[in-house]
Formats: C-alpha cells, sequence, structure tokens
C-alpha cells in the first residue's frame, strides 16, 4: 500500500460504488411504484409527495454532516453505520403497511444515505494514488449515473414483476453483504476532528419541515387552515433562526459570508431553480405515464430513458466545453433547452397522446439536464477561494436537494388544485398548469446564470496552472490539495452531481 493511499483501490471502488448504486437508484427508483403504493396503501397525493420528500429532505439536510462526522468518529465505522441505517429501514420501508410507516422509513433512509454517500467518495479518495484519483471518481459518477438513469426503469420492472415492496427489499442483501466485505477490506481513517453544527442542523431541519408540511397540506385542507399557517410561521421563524445561528456560531454548517459574492450566490440560485422545476416535475409525469396513459410500470420507466439516461451521453461533452469556455452561456443553454422541453410536453400532454409524440420534449429535457451538471460544478468552484471548494460544494449539492423537496410540494400543490387521480384527464387537467409553473422556474433559473459574472477562471484552466506550476517546482499537485470539508474529495476534483444526489 502506497504511503499516500489508504486501503486497497479495487475493493474500495466496488463498496464506495455498489454503496453509491443503492442510495442513489432510491431516489428515483421509487417514481414509477408511486401509483402502485397509492393503490395498496390507499396514499393521498399528500403522503405521496412525503413518500419522495422524507427520503430527499433528510438527505439533504444531512449531507453536509455526514463526512464530518466520518473524520471525526472514523470514516469506516461511519459509513458501515451509514449502510447499517440504510438497509434497516428499507427493510422497514418494505414492510410498511401504511403511508405513514414507509414516509418514516423513508426519512430514516435518507439519513443513511447522508451519511453513506459523502463517505464513499471521502474513502475511495483516500485509496487510490493521487495520479489516477480522478479516473476512479470519473468512474465512481458514472456509476451514480447509470443508477439515475435505471432508477424509473429498475422501479418498474420490479413493481411489474413483484411487487412495490421489492423495490426496498433489493437494497437489504446488498447491504448485509457490504457490511462485512466494509469491515475486512476498507481501511480506517480520521480526518481533522471539525465541530459540528448540530443546533443549525436541527434549526435548519425542523424549519424546512414546516413549510414543506404547509406546502404539502394546503392542497388537502386549504391554505387557511390552522396547520398549514402554522407550518409556515413557525417553519419559516425557525429558518430565520437558522440564518442568524449560522451568521455568529463560529464553526457553521453554512457559512453565510460565501454567499456574498456574487458569483456563488448567483450559481447556487440557478442550481435550485433547476432541482425545483425539473424535479417537481418528474415527480408528475412519471405518474401521468401510468395513471393517465395505462402503461405498465416498466413500460413507464423504459420511456423515460430519453430524458433520464440522456446525461450518461451528454454530460461528458458539457464538462469538456465547460472546462474550455466557463459555464455561463453552457448553464444558460441547458436551462432554456429544459424550459422549452417541459413547455412543449405541457402543450400536447393528453390522455390519448402517442408516446412518439414525447420523445422529443424528453429528449431535448435530457440534454437541458445534461449541460448542467459538470458546468454548474466549474462555476461553483470558480467563485470561491480554494480552501473553500470542499464547504462550497457541499453547500450546492444540499440546496440542489432542497429545490428538489420544493418543487415536488409547489407543483403537487398546483396539481391538487385544478386535478385529481378520479379520470385521466383529470389527472392531466392538474399535470398541465404544474409542468408550465416548473418550465418558467427553470427558465428563471436561466435569468438567474446569466448573472454570474463572467471572467471567472474554468476548473480545467485553474488545473492546468496547477499543474503546470507542479512541473516546474516538482510538487505532486493533486496531494497539495486539501481535503473537501463536505464530499471528501481532493478539492478541485468536480463531484459528480446526478439529479437526486
Amino acid at each position: 500500500m502506497s504511503a499516500q493511499t489508504q486501503g486497497h483501490p479495487v475493493r474500495t471502488f466496488v463498496i464506495a460504488a455498489v454503496a453509491m448504486f443503492i442510495t442513489s437508484l432510491d431516489n428515483l427508483v421509487v417514481t414509477t411504484a408511486l401509483p402502485a403504493i397509492r393503490d395498496d396503501l390507499n396514499a393521498g397525493l399528500d403522503e405521496l409527495e412525503w413518500t419522495v420528500n422524507a427520503f430527499t429532505l433528510t438527505f439533504a439536510v444531512f449531507l453536509m454532516t455526514g463526512s464530518a462526522l466520518g473524520d471525526r468518529f472514523g470514516r469506516r465505522r461511519l459509513f458501515m453505520i451509514g449502510t447499517a441505517v440504510f438497509t434497516a429501514a428499507s427493510a422497514v420501508a418494505a414492510m410498511s403497511d401504511t403511508a405513514n410507516e414507509l414516509i418514516v422509513a423513508r426519512a430514516v433512509q435518507g439519513v443513511g444515505g447522508a451519511i453513506v454517500v459523502p463517505l464513499t467518495l471521502t474513502l475511495l479518495s483516500a485509496a487510490v494514488p493521487p495520479a489516477k484519483r480522478g479516473a476512479a471518481l470519473g468512474a465512481w459518477g458514472a456509476v451514480a449515473g447509470l443508477a439515475i438513469a435505471l432508477g424509473p426503469v429498475v422501479g418498474g420492472a420490479i413493481v411489474e414483476g413483484a411487487s412495490w415492496q421489492w423495490i426496498f427489499w433489493i437494497n437489504v442483501p446488498l447491504g448485509l453483504v457490504l457490511l462485512p466485505l466494509s469491515k475486512l477490506w476498507l481501511a480506517e481513517s480520521r480526518g481533522a476532528a471539525a465541530k459540528l453544527d448540530l443546533v443549525g442542523t436541527a434549526l435548519l431541519s425542523l424549519g424546512l419541515f414546516g413549510v414543506v408540511l404547509g406546502l404539502v397540506r394546503g392542497g388537502a385542507i386549504g391554505w387557511t387552515s390552522g396547520e398549514v399557517l402554522a407550518g409556515f410561521v413557525v417553519g419559516g421563524a425557525l429558518i430565520l433562526a437558522f440564518l442568524v445561528w449560522e451568521n455568529r456560531v463560529r464553526h457553521p454548517m453554512l457559512p453565510l459570508g460565501l454567499f456574498r459574492g456574487r458569483a456563488f450566490s448567483m450559481t447556487n440560485l440557478a442550481s435550485v431553480l433547476m432541482y425545483f422545476g425539473m424535479f417537481g416535475a418528474i415527480f408528475l409525469v412519471a405518474q401521468f405515464l401510468q395513471t393517465a396513459q395505462g402503461y405498465s410500470p416498466l413500460e413507464a420507466g423504459l420511456r423515460t430513458l430519453p430524458w433520464t439516461a440522456m446525461p450518461m451521453v451528454v454530460a461528458p461533452i458539457a464538462g469538456a466545453l465547460s472546462d474550455r469556455f466557463g459555464g455561463r452561456i453552457i448553464l444558460a443553454i441547458g436551462f432554456v433547452l429544459q424550459a422549452i422541453g417541459l413547455g412543449w410536453f405541457a402543450l400536447i400532454a393528453s390522455p390519448t397522446v402517442g408516446y412518439g409524440s414525447l420523445v422529443a420534449p424528453f429528449a431535448i429535457l435530457g440534454v437541458g439536464m445534461s449541460l448542467f451538471y459538470a458546468p454548474v460544478v466549474n462555476m461553483v468552484f470558480s467563485s470561491v477561494r480554494r480552501d473553500q471548494e470542499g464547504i462550497a460544494s457541499g453547500v450546492n449539492n444540499a440546496g440542489r436537494e432542497l429545490g428538489g423537496v420544493l418543487g415536488v410540494a409547489v407543483l403537487a400543490a398546483v396539481f391538487a388544485a385544478q386535478g385529481g387521480y378520479e379520470t385521466p384527464q383529470l389527472f392531466v387537467d392538474g399535470l398541465v398548469p404544474a409542468v408550465w409553473v416548473g418550465a418558467a422556474v427553470v427558465l428563471s433559473a436561466a435569468v438567474a446564470s446569466m448573472l454570474i459574472p463572467t471572467g471567472l477562471r474554468p476548473v480545467g484552466a485553474a488545473a492546468e496552472a496547477e499543474a503546470a506550476e507542479a512541473a516546474a517546482t516538482g510538487a505532486d499537485p493533486a496531494a497539495a490539495r486539501p481535503a473537501d470539508a463536505a464530499t471528501g474529495k481532493a478539492a478541485g476534483t468536480p463531484p459528480h452531481a446526478t439529479i437526486g444526489s
């Protein structure tokens, strides 16, 4: 084993890849199972929203905590704890007899996933020699992208071939195999014992829960009801208290000073708006193919591939263009394409529209989404100092997840106000205005992206300069990079973001 590495590279990659695959898969695998869950558990729209949002909300809030816990208590130990939590919660989700039980299990799944995902990168980065680290992390990103692309398809195949419970049972044997292999194959390591912002985490979690509760319940019980108003008021107050606390605490969960820069704040605003519009639309479109058009779960999953699988082909090209030219224009083009795709879908959506008519808007959506992932990494990293890249990456990833939570809640509220599940036409009546809202939000992300200042040096150019300096001095540029506090990667290594990660 090299003095610069900790653990066997291949074995570590296998464990990291499998763990990343099952946690990423669970973000979208549930979308094609929603109609079956609705029928089997007699779940309402608000309960379907929480089935998705419970996982995403806890995952987003605890994402920046997972790596810090590993640094303090041992990365292998926390990875195993996170895997055990995720596996146990998957089993509970599979055995749920009510929608509320499933929602609680999904929330616990999100906590386990939030611990596991950043530690897969920490462990992998530590085990791979610096010269091969980029290739290893690229392969890790490909696995994550594959999980996202296959999520609706795998979910549809499992629901059609067995039952919706098996989308969760499938995690259990994989988790039980990962636990002993992690003990045998992973090297234990620790990082700097950074202080945990437990107060900030609690304030943000409870505040977001209150706001999302109000959005989810408003359509069902009325926007002026006591429960909804209390959710908005108490949730908003807790979020305000979170911002005040973060501005005063010595080791904040969210360093607010980063947002003083227009480049960082506009890039993150665009990211949140993109996930708001796109994830909310996916929540409804995945149900449209089954509820309004009558496709089986597997048929519905396969028909989303022009959308969900496109990033695997186009994202690497977008990353190369971003390294060369910077990300602002590429981001804006991607957002405009997504808005066009959503608007096109909204114009032609009907219970009887042929799938052939949907391929083009789905493909445009996929291309537009592909133009987001790599460029946004460049923009985030180019907008902060080198020693801030780690926390900046964590903030951006968490913000996207929270945007997805709010998108599902808001677009579902629009859907509930205009339509329902009683007939295919009634479903489309609610779907169309909700998708138009999603298109408008994504288009506003294009506006935000154009407010990012010009002249930011792309990360690729920075890496080339760093390599040239290292060649002149004989230093190892990868070894010299500070550790990424949020994801565990060498700072400057772009995280391979996915729609659900």
